[in-house]
């Protein structure tokens, strides 16, 4: 199967790579957009300045993966049997290929992954030499670094090969980089905080039912939670740190393990992917404030107070979205299913109802809506992972799936390495106008 799904990615990368070159020779001085000084210092905020083709955000329709939204995923892409969750193998095959996958198509890619996760024994006597206390998603990090020894890519490039053909040795670090991924945060999970204790993979198994399973959830609903979990983190277009990190450092050639490590620590930080663990914390601190079934206004208190000391409200807000994340209404409708009656839940249900609010009433809050963030750390709580600083290997096992496709398809389609022009501050006062503005 794998070799078919190589020559598919083939039929469809090869030709498109002839169609921007000449798009760019046509059109190459084609003018899209302006910046302004605001722009180059917000963090290049809305400049059009990458492609990727594996998804795109719209401010007020949220996320497509290759046209879908989340909610179309939910209805067409593959499940497992008797479950109502996308498998994330089908969301992998669409954000490679931009077609929908056939449950067979799902199938021999879940039986591929569970071929190729086996872990080298330098990854995990690399993890069994760091200390016990040291941070989840550094031990991720380290893991997977550990692995890298593996990569097809450098090896064939080590050897010599055309550039036309990079991205078929990046085609099979991909692939075995995803298939590892979950066993190695399974394999930080067990040995951190259930002594040590390892359960060994199940290959008859789905990518998402079988990392539930090596963490040590037989639930049938978690399995069902990692699914969509896994699905709904995957891919966020290429602008967000993870993404843009991933693309920078692959487009120095850098290989896959190494190009999705330095993602990985930008995903570490607490204004992208440590969020989710951030919300945990903050309503747990509430619930401590306030008690386990606070009022309306006594949210509404709380949330002022969180403003008035300086701090975030973790979970809320976007640099695109200027909405409800549609992620967070996927993990509200499961929610809803599976934990309706769950205390955090309807916590986060009742700050959902105020903290729009509150952030407009400051005047300088454009999106004051809940993100992705907001809701998963309960969904977890709920089945017994606790542990939040894990939170972000969660999220860091899906992002693989989307950053590691959008590499791949760089190596297809030869991006150049990724190199903007910076300038200094007196540079740009020098190109301001000093002249007074008449009224």
């Amino acid at each position: 199967m794998i070799e078919q799904l190589k020559e598919k990615f083939a039929a469809k990368a090869l030709p498109l790579r002839d169609e921007i070159k000449a798009l760019v020779k046509a059109n190459g001085t084609h003018v899209l957009g302006e910046y302004t000084v605001a722009n180059i210092y917000s963090g290049m905020k809305g400049i059009v300045s990458m492609v990727t083709e594996t998804s795109k955000l719209d401010p007020e329709e949220g996320i497509r993966f290759r046209g879908y939204t989340i909610p179309e995923l939910k209805e067409k892409l593959p499940k497992a049997p008797g479950g109502k969750e996308p498998l994330p193998e089908g969301l992998f095959y669409l954000l490679l290929l931009g077609e929908l996958p056939s449950e067979e198509d799902v199938k021999a890619l879940s039986k591929e992954f569970a071929k190729r996760g086996e872990l080298p024994a330098s990854a995990k006597n690399a993890l069994d030499s760091l200390p016990i206390e040291t941070h989840p998603m550094t031990q991720l990090s380290i893991g997977l670094l550990a692995c890298q020894q593996d990569s097809v890519f450098a090896q064939e490039y080590r050897k010599g090969m055309n550039k036309k053909d990079y991205w078929e040795s990046t085609f099979e670090d991909v692939i075995n980089v995803i298939a590892r991924m979950p066993r190695i945060a399974a394999y930080i999970y067990r040995r951190t905080y259930k002594n040590n204790e390892h359960i060994d993979a199940n290959p008859d198994l789905d990518l998402a039912g079988n990392f539930a399973h090596m963490l040590g959830y037989s639930d049938d609903e978690f399995k069902s939670l990692m699914r969509i979990y896994l699905t709904i983190h995957a891919d966020h277009e290429g602008g967000n740190v993870s993404a843009h990190t991933t693309h920078l450092v692959g487009s120095a050639l850098s290989d896959a393990y190494l190009s999705l490590s330095a993602g990985l620590n930008g995903l570490a930080g607490p204004l992208h992917g440590l969020a989710n663990q951030e919300v945990v914390r903050w309503i747990m601190e509430l619930k401590k404030n306030v008690g386990s079934d606070p009022s309306t206004e006594d949210i509404r208190k709380y949330l002022q107070k969180t403003l008035d000391e300086g701090k975030v409200i973790p979970g809320y807000g976007h640099a695109v979205l200027r909405k409800t994340d549609p992620r967070y209404m996927a993990q509200r409708e499961f929610a809803l299913e599976y934990m309706p009656d769950d205390e955090n839940f309807k916590i986060v249900g009742k700050i959902y109802d105020v903290a729009p609010d509150v952030l407009r009433a400051t005047g300088k809050v454009k999106n004051p809506w809940p993100n992705v963030d907001a809701h998963s750390g309960v969904l977890l709580i709920h089945y017994g992972l606790v542990e939040s600083d894990f939170y972000t290997v969660l999220f860091g096992v899906s992002r693989a799936i989307g950053v590691l496709t959008s590499l791949l398809w760089d190596r297809a389609l030869l991006a150049p390495i990724e190199r903007p022009k910076s300038v200094t501050t007196e540079w740009v006062k020098s190109q301001v106008t000093q002249e007074p503005q008449l009224n």
